[in-house]
């Protein structure tokens, strides 16, 4: 063999795809940008292989068709969705999972698969931490990784329009500065895994009633400000591969076909990048690819599958021109390649739950809302001898929202059936993670008699009541996609529980596990009160470490907690009691009024504020600040005043405009200090949270004038004010 022969060998030996790169597949040279890279490989493809990237299946069961007769996709891992490669060009197939809250194994379809249950999206946005939401982000998508997916179904951020709303637990809470920065780290920490992350559901999917038949109706500028302000933040911190559109109709038009959404707002004014999936069944003509949506997800669940046959025939016949469908290609291969699929592809490998285990319950511990603590009952007394714990399955474990974000968490859990109707009825079931607060309670009071009463009946918990000490109560309610709760009411009598254990023993600790905010006609007559949400297979950890002191409390609450429904833009739940498909609507008159900012306009005060929270130690502020240039640049100074570290969130809320009042977050830190430490905090505010956005010149107005700020500890709670001048200025999106 001669001497060049021999070299040829061996870089075809050490290098197979070096050759291949620099000649016949120049896409695969990974110096190259990603652009270049997708419009190399696009050239390269038949119009064939370009349809076949535009729309897949779900790769599961329909709901009661045996398994045996639904045959796995060649190249697919049963899972939420799989979008088939081109093989012949080097591009893999898209194995899609869902991830909200952990790497699902829906309906336990891949026997013995866990993943690491993280906390609910309400108790991660409870941290303010945007470092734990990229933490969050990141483990979720290691195990995707790890478990051979390449896309996460997950960045879920609509903003909570209603405290009744079924999904609101996978969402980031009622402001759009918090919801974005916070989804926007979680994606960016995902697709740091060499996994894309989708943004998702754009947009308005603020309630679960009739959400395939809803028309969501608000004026276009206040949507800008509020729900698609907290999408545009994110995908400008996360750069999401994928943006997944929403069921609903927005003012008329579906989501995944409105034109004004997907061409307009995201693809034209933000320059987005990506690619726009639907949501599984949520296509309804291939004429959706002209108003922007670029593929069909899980289409065994539409009518037909639109973007197949129906898609080639209207290419064929003119009605979508060619170039529509190289545009939609060519996002997804941008995506892909921007994102390392192709460098780092997906394996099958080990995962250190162990490893994981931590941040989940760093993310639940950071994320307990302590609400009341009344003559500090909390933290309780390292001598206690007898704790009653009460209700909420509490020797079992923590409770979990349900719906296709529930995930069978690494460390066991007990699944009960709740059943019911609705299209989402095959996925409503609780599941309980194991361990749980009773056995992590005796282990970190071990000189305590902990002892547990079911709750089923009052007297007998209200009689062990009496008998101790103190008396924790858990009290739960299921929630999940696809139902909304008819009210703000615990189920089950758990009411009733409540006040015959208060009344049995004043020193009474509630500790919610719900995904929305819950009334308490109890709350003069209990000493403590916790928000744990649905805090992950670490809950019972994190919430035992707050109950005894272990970890000072330090989350806020991401969303009010009215007093009754009285209080809400709409009393009485929209829609409720109206069959499953009939064509309802949701007048969301509130606008850019979101949460907080609804009451405060109508001079309302709930009953816990959007920020609140409690801890252990003191915090106080000084030397506030504000200067105007291009936008308002804060800063202040937070001391630790109390004995113990803890960790405190400042926020700062613009509080009056050349326009008149206006409330509105503009901004925050999480900052964690030992007694006695002072840190200097500085911020710059997004120019668009003093803005006013035009919708018929498309750019964002800043007044010229005085705007005021407050810096305090929660929507109502505000102390020290400044003022400062900008000029008059516009500006757009890009």
């Amino acid at each position: 063999m001669n001497r060049f022969r021999l070299m040829a060998l061996c870089v075809l030996l050490v290098a197979p795809g070096l050759l291949t790169a620099g000649t016949a597949q120049p896409w695969l040279d990974a110096t190259r940008t990603p652009e270049s890279r997708a419009l190399l490989v696009l050239k390269a493809m038949t119009l064939d292989e370009k349809l076949a990237m535009l729309h897949g299946p779900m790769a599961l069961p329909l709901a009661g068709v045996p398994i045996e007769l639904s045959p796995l996709p060649a190249g697919a891992r049963w899972s939420a969705g799989f979008i088939p490669g081109v093989p012949r060009l080097a591009l893999p197939p898209l194995l899609e999972t869902d991830a909200s809250l952990g790497v699902t194994n829906p309906l336990g379809i891949r026997p013995g698969d866990v993943a690491t249950a993280m906390p609910a999206t309400l108790a991660l946005a409870a941290t303010f931490s945007p470092e734990l939401a990229y933490q969050s982000g990141a483990t979720i998508g290691s195990e995707a990784h790890a478990k051979g997916f390449n896309v996460l179904l997950g960045g879920g951020m609509d903003l909570t329009r209603d405290p009744r709303a079924g999904r609101n637990f996978e969402y980031f809470g009622e402001d759009p500065l918090l919801a974005g920065v916070m989804a926007g780290e979680a994606i960016r920490g995902t697709q740091d895994q060499h996994v894309i992350s989708t943004a998702k559901h754009f947009a308005l999917n603020a309630n679960e009633t009739n959400r395939n038949s809803l028309d969501a109706r608000i004026d276009p500028a206040a949507l800008r400000e509020s729900d698609l302000l907290a999408f545009q933040i994110a995908i400008e911190r996360g750069h999401p591969g994928s943006v997944m559109c929403a069921y609903n109709k927005i003012n008329g038009d579906y989501s995944c076909a409105n034109p004004w959404l997907l061409n307009g707002v995201l693809k034209k004014d933000w320059g987005y990048p990506g690619w726009v999936m639907s949501d599984w069944g949520a296509v309804h003509s291939e004429l959706d690819a002209l108003q922007g949506l670029d593929q069909e997800s899980g289409e065994q669940l539409d009518s037909r599958v639109f973007f197949a046959q129906p898609l080639a025939q209207a290419v064929a016949a003119h009605r979508i021109p060619q170039t529509r469908i190289d545009d939609m290609v060519y996002r997804i291969l941008r995506a892909e390649f921007s994102t390392g699929l192709i460098e780092d592809p997906p394996a099958v490998r080990q995962i250190d739950y162990a490893a994981h285990a931590h941040i989940a319950l760093a993310v639940a511990q950071a994320g307990v809302v302590v609400l009341k603590n009344a003559s500090t009952i909390l933290p309780l007394r390292a001598d206690i001898r007898r704790i009653a714990v009460i209700g909420g399955q509490a020797q079992v474990g923590v409770f979990s929202g349900g719906g296709s974000s529930q995930v069978t968490p690494s460390n066991g859990a007990i699944r009960v059936p709740i059943g019911g109707n609705g299209g989402m009825s095959h996925y409503r079931d609780a599941l309980y993670f194991a361990p749980s607060p009773v056995i992590a309670l005796r282990k970190a009071l071990p000189v305590a008699s902990v002892l547990y009463d079911s709750g089923a009946f009052p007297e007998d918990a209200a009689a062990l009541a009496a008998k101790s000490d103190v008396a924790l109560v858990f009290v739960t309610r299921h929630e999940m996609e696809g139902y909304d709760v008819p009210n703000l009411r615990l189920p089950q009598g758990q009411d009733v529980l409540v006040d015959a254990v208060a009344a049995a023993n004043p020193h009474t600790i509630v500790v919610l596990e719900t995904g929305n905010p819950i009334e308490m006609p109890w709350l003069p007559k209990i000493a403590g009160l916790l928000a744990a949400w649905y805090p992950g297979q670490e809950g019972a950890q994190a919430i035992t470490d707050i109950l005894t002191g272990k970890v000072n409390p330090s989350g806020r609450l991401p969303m009010s907690f009215p007093e009754s429904e009285s209080q809400l833009p709409r009393t009485k739940l929209p829609n409720f009691g109206i069959a499953e498909g009939v064509a309802v609507s949701v007048d969301y008159t509130e606008g850019a009024d979101v949460g907080y900012r609804w009451y405060a306009r109508r001079g309302i005060r709930p009953l816990f504020s959007f920020g609140f929270g409690l801890s252990y130690t003191t915090f106080a502020y000084e030397h506030f600040k504000i200067e105007g240039a291009d936008t308002l640049k804060i800063s202040f100074e937070v001391i630790n005043t109390g004995t113990r570290a803890g960790a405190d969130v400042p926020q700062v809320y613009l509080t009056a405009t050349p326009m008149g009042s206006d409330l509105r977050l503009i901004g925050f830190s999480r900052v964690e200090l030992q007694a006695g430490e002072r840190r200097w905090i500085r911020l710059s505010v997004d120019r668009r949270l003093l803005a006013r956005y035009d919708e018929v010149k498309h750019l964002w107005r800043l007044p010229a004038g005085t705007f005021a700020a407050q810096l305090g500890t929660s929507a109502t709670q505000l102390g020290a004010r400044q003022s400062a001048t900008l000029k008059r200025v516009t500006f757009a999106d890009k």
